[in-house]
């Protein structure tokens, strides 16, 4: 009997160390698996143009050239400036378009999404697409209304143009809570999205769950940092100085193998204007990327 008990101990401890080899093995498949994308070479990092919402579009190309930075995102409400008669870029015909797009083309900036709005019809958001198209983006950064998940779906389809959808905060859009947002990918397999880490506080929000709940689906992300929660009147702060854990949000971005957009977006305006802020913000991100490991 004892002999018995002996053997059957030698193969319990034969069998854990066994077990132990291979959960082993299995950390290592899946630290392989969340490696696997270098976000200082692999995540597309730069601003929203809505950061310089203070001036025309031609201007706040000057601003990011000045940065060095080299992704941006228009957006269609932004004005194009005194050669279009400050008409806003969304109003613009398809020839104004190029001519834009020629001038992103000899700051060599790059533009692979834009922010796009519509309204209740589906003439409006078919112009929006247009314009998006002529640009030739990947993807649009939107809040559609709840009742065109189908109809927008099926036109960025048509299109061949991914939908991000963003949030703003609780009262301003349906998109607060990140539960709204997985409702609305649902069966809308054109459908991404676009994660404002400033804007999920206002509503009481943790940016890192809502990153993970989300997880697989984050086209781009805007970077953006808040002074509290849970108050929807509050003007963003500098990237780093606020409640949002970047380093932790960085982190699980990594882990979901994240592959998309970064893009700096200020929605206040310093007394003297973002650049420096932008720059303050660029230095931020670096680092904190190249601490990931």
């Amino acid at each position: 009997m004892k002999r018995t008990i002996v053997s059957l101990a030698g193969f319990l401890l034969f069998f854990a160390a066994c077990n132990s080899g291979q959960s082993t093995d299995n950390n290592s498949a899946d630290s392989k698996t969340t490696s696997s994308v270098d976000p200082a070479k692999d995540w597309k990092f730069g601003v929203a143009l809505w950061t310089f919402h203070d001036v025309n579009f031609p201007q706040a190309l000057d601003k990011v050239d000045s940065a060095g930075l080299t992704y941006i995102e228009p957006n269609t409400f932004q004005s194009a400036g005194p050669e279009f008669k400050d008409s806003i870029i969304g109003q613009l015909s398809m020839a104004s378009i190029d001519k834009l797009k020629a001038m992103i083309d000899q700051k060599g900036l790059k533009v692979e999404s834009i922010y796009i709005v519509g309204d209740s019809t589906i003439g409006s958001w078919k112009k929006q697409f247009d314009i998006a198209k002529e640009f030739g983006v990947k993807f649009v950064t939107t809040e559609p209304p709840l009742s065109m998940w189908d109809s927008i779906d099926s036109l960025a389809g048509a299109y061949g143009i991914k939908v991000a959808i963003h949030d703003h905060w609780k009262g301003f859009s349906h998109y607060w809570n990140p539960d709204t947002t997985l409702m609305a990918l649902k069966g809308h397999p054109n459908f991404g999205v676009c994660a404002d880490l400033g804007h999920w506080p206002k509503s009481g929000i943790i940016p890192l769950e809502a990153v993970k709940k989300l997880s697989g689906h984050i086209l781009a992300v805007h970077l953006k940092d808040i002074a509290a929660y849970n108050d929807p009147t509050l003007k963003d702060v500098v990237v780093g100085t606020g409640v949002v854990k970047f380093p932790e949000i960085f982190a699980e971005l990594k882990k979901q193998n994240f592959n998309g957009y970064i893009y700096i977006e200020r929605d206040s305006i310093e007394p003297h204007g973002n650049l420096a802020s932008v720059m303050q913000e660029e230095k931020y991100y670096k680092d904190q990327v190249s601490k990931l490991k």
